[in-house]
């Protein structure tokens, strides 16, 4: 059953349509990982959503500059982004009246695009970047300084990084997935209409075709390169794995208890060299990537999801290459450590050079940047014969607080 805007704001069953509302969010709790039927997601809870959620077929992430000194303003806006994040994502308006139910002399509180739209299993994730705790000039801006978590600062410059400096950092961010693009890019929108005077949106991606899986029950998708993405992505029916390389635990970072129970957000924005990919040969692609194009097998034999043998010799060396891209990332090279991938397709448009401006909004949720992402980024930048046909035109990293209690506003233990 589909959940509209309409129906919760005529209030011709607003109590049924709570219910309903309702009734889906258990559904969605029962069957994690299944989204089948699913309409909406519940928002508050231990964890935001948006992490462990089946990843939805679009995306629009948005990351903004705080632009007040006032950290009383700061506050409200964080709670008036809680409030309408709440009603958007049970398939509600951003205000409490709605886009043409108030004053008509007044600006409607909502901006009306998605009126009639069903709820699309909207998630929304926010998260803080270091601008929020201090400047560049190391001033503290709104007195939480000293409750920055440890890892959280810019990600270094990994080589062949050509980092956009207009497309990176942030001091929020948000992080908006549905299955309808005008459901995510309505909520950012009005997210950003509600924050004016307070942030100004720094830059933003959208995104189609996610390029992982964060649930069993979700097929492998592929990426710009026709490959399967995120086979080894850590997955939500992973209990331990989740406990052990997504959620910041009570006790990782002192002066920051604040953040137990939430993670790390890690963005990368990576062009693919879409024309000189696809003049490669098939044999090629296939040892670049480690994996057979067709069911996404390692080279070293198996199906999809079978342990690749790292060892197994070949005619020149290994089966799987050394430098290919899934032996450069592999667990085993890395410390044993994974991720959690949320990653998205893009293509905007053609580049100076006529060639598609196209690749993947990389993704990645980890319980230390500097443990969990940093070092396997830094292997992948020197040793990966993918780096060949990739360029990293953005950079981002947030602390994504935990899940928003009842009668809690997010990031609301920031500030205690």
């Amino acid at each position: 059953m589909k959940i509209t805007r309409r129906g919760l704001m005529t209030g011709t069953t607003g109590l049924a349509a709570g219910a309903v509302v309702g009734a889906a969010a258990g559904v969605a709790t029962e069957r994690s990982g299944d989204s089948t039927g699913v309409a909406s997601y519940p928002f508050r809870g231990a964890h935001q959503q948006g992490i462990l959620t089946p990843v939805q077929d679009r995306l629009h992430f948005a990351a903004f500059d705080v632009t007040t000194t006032d950290r009383a303003a700061l506050v409200r806006l964080l709670q008036d982004w809680t409030e309408a994040a709440e009603r958007m994502v049970a398939g509600g308006s951003a205000g409490p009246v709605g886009p043409v139910e108030g004053d008509d002399r007044l600006p409607p509180d909502d901006t009306g695009e998605a009126i009639g739209l069903p709820a699309s299993r909207l998630t929304l994730t926010f998260g803080f970047g270091p601008g929020l705790f201090s400047d560049a000039d190391g001033e503290d801006r709104f007195g939480l300084a000293d409750r920055r978590p440890k890892a959280l600062r810019p990600l270094p410059h990994f080589a062949s990084d050509a980092i956009d400096e207009a497309r990176s950092g942030g001091d929020l961010c948000v992080q908006a997935c549905a299955d309808d693009p005008q459901v995510a890019v309505h909520a950012i929108r009005n997210l950003a209409r509600i924050g004016m005077g307070t942030v100004a949106v720094r830059w933003s991606q959208l995104g189609f075709g996610r390029t992982s899986s964060t649930s069993r029950s979700q097929a492998t998708p592929r990426n710009l390169f026709g490959f399967k993405d995120g086979t080894a992505s850590v997955k939500s029916e992973e209990r331990d794995a989740i406990e052990e390389f997504v959620w910041v635990a009570p006790g990782d970072d002192p002066r920051a208890e604040w953040l137990a129970g939430g993670s790390y957000l890690a963005a990368r924005r990576i062009n693919m060299r879409i024309e000189t990919w696809d003049r490669q040969s098939l044999r090629t692609q296939e040892e670049l990537v480690g994996r057979t194009k067709s069911s996404g097998a390692p080279l070293s034999g198996g199906d999809e999801f079978d342990e690749m043998d790292l060892e197994m010799p070949g005619r020149d060396g290994p089966v799987v290459p050394v430098d290919s891209h899934v032996a450069v990332v592999h667990p085993d090279n890395n410390g044993g450590v994974r991720m959690l991938r949320r990653g998205y397709n893009f293509v905007d448009g053609s580049d100076v050079l006529g060639g598609m401006d196209s690749g993947l909004f990389f993704v990645a949720f980890v319980r230390d940047p500097d443990t969990h992402f940093i070092p396997l980024q830094s292997a992948m930048a020197k040793q990966d014969a993918l780096m060949e046909y990739l360029k990293f035109t953005g950079s981002a990293l947030f602390a994504v607080p935990p899940g928003v209690r009842p009668g809690e506003f997010v990031g609301q233990a920031l500030f205690a």
